[in-house]
């Protein structure tokens, strides 16, 4: 193994997966931190995908550390702690604390901090991180219902969450290129800032920065930072060039497609495939809190669809219903309701007939692939930047795609079972 990556959620690792499969990168993702001595697939990059982003910051921690612990067992050089573009946490964590367990853990002298991913609009400038064209307080992240993101400096984020302060590469340092980038790596380590935010505004600076990080033991960011990682190890003369698929056999099946992403890409990819004619069954969490709604049910509808096109199941909805629910259950209550039902739909479909499964959302994702007991994924091709189709090595015979709410262009419901074969 050459490179290891540490994701705090399930479509974080997917996507990261993907970038590194798309560079040549014979790439595996495991489900899970991995138990104490066991054995990692082969391959030129292992990503572990765990559900740590939002959960008890020990527990986060005693994961990563785990997860580390077992790809250095596999021969990892290079570490990359992978958490969303939009950098998704609080003010406590998870990023800040478990990078610093890992930077301690590795004896890293200096990290990176750099969530850009430019081919879904994640752009750093100056230090402040931006969506689209605005900067990260002022998108719909702002009111996202786990982790409200109300400020867009990087430096200001990871210093409240951090135990070491944080320094900046700056764009107009980053455009001179790898050279002018170690160098201001190595003035800010003697400065003692050992994280530091780097800009970058497209996937050329990405490269520089990748470049520039080659003898890094430990790298923190989004799925962007990864595509200039390959290359390091092939000029290293340690990786070969390999083409990657553009399709996916599948087993014949069923398609269908669970969301519990309240995300405005989520959001405007239901509305066009409801326009579209897909059969869907909106998900109410106070009618599966107190059991007028079932996942039995749930399934049973699905099942009764058609069998010619998807159908979708969604418990997806603006910040305002969402804000209600939480404040009638409780946020963790109603969060742990849904998922828990959308884990018990997943099994029932699977058993249904079901093998083609699009799932959005982070905790969805995470939820459904414990639900089936899924262990180990191969990357497959990309629907949109950011999202491939995967097959199911240690579970059900099964091709899952597991998407970031924020990810997938408006048709990304309709078109994605074009790459099936």
């Amino acid at each position: 193994m050459l490179l290891g990556v540490i994701a705090d959620d399930m479509t974080g690792a997917t996507d990261v997966a993907l970038m590194l499969n798309r560079a040549g990168m014979r790439t595996v993702q495991v489900i899970g931190a991995p138990a104490e001595g066991a054995s990692l697939p082969d391959a030129d990059a292992v990503v572990v995908a765990l559900k740590s982003r939002t959960n008890p910051v020990e527990e986060a921690i005693a994961d990563s550390l785990a997860a580390c612990e077992a790809l250095l067992a596999a021969g990892a050089r290079q570490i990359l702690f992978k958490y969303c573009s939009t950098f998704d946490s609080t003010e406590r964590g998870n990023i800040g604390p478990v990078a610093d367990a890992l930077m301690e853990r590795l004896g890293a002298r200096q990290a990176i901090v750099c969530p850009a991913f430019p081919a879904n609009g994640r752009s750093i400038f100056n230090g402040y991180l931006f969506v689209g064209e605005v900067p990260l307080h002022e998108s719909s992240m702002k009111d996202h219902p786990l982790t409200p993101m109300r400020d867009s400096s990087l430096v200001r984020l990871m210093g409240a969450q951090a135990k070491h302060p944080v320094g900046l590469v700056s764009y107009a340092t980053v455009k001179q290129g790898v050279d002018a980038v170690s160098k201001r790596l190595a003035e800010l380590e003697q400065d003692g800032r050992r994280y530091v935010v780097t800009d970058a505004l497209d996937n050329d600076h990405l490269m520089v920065l990748g470049a520039a990080i080659a003898d890094h033991v430990l790298l923190t960011g989004g799925s962007g930072i990864a595509m200039g990682l390959p290359e390091n190890f092939r000029k290293a003369g340690l990786l070969p060039n390999r083409e990657t698929a553009s399709h996916l056999a599948a087993a014949a099946g069923r398609p269908g497609i669970i969301s519990g992403s309240c995300s405005t890409a989520t959001r405007g990819q239901i509305r066009q495939a409801l326009e579209a004619g897909i059969p869907a069954l909106k998900v109410d969490p106070l009618a599966l809190a107190s059991g007028t709604q079932t996942a039995a049910e749930l399934a049973d509808w699905a099942l009764a669809q058609p069998q010619d096109k998807p159908f979708l199941v969604y418990s997806s909805d603006d910040p305002a219903e969402v804000a209600a629910v939480q404040q009638k259950l409780g946020r963790e209550r109603a969060g742990a309701i849904v998922e828990e039902a959308f884990a018990e739909l997943a099994r029932r479909l699977v058993a249904g007939g079901v093998s083609r499964l699009l799932v959005a959302g982070g905790e969805t994702s995470g939820a459904v692939v414990q639900g089936l007991s899924i262990r180990t994924l191969e990357i497959g091709p990309e629907i949109d930047p950011g999202v491939p189709w995967t097959r199911v090595v240690e579970g059900p015979e099964l091709v899952v795609a597991l998407k970031s709410g924020n990810f997938g262009a408006p048709d990304f419901f309709l078109k994605a079972w074009s790459l099936l074969r």
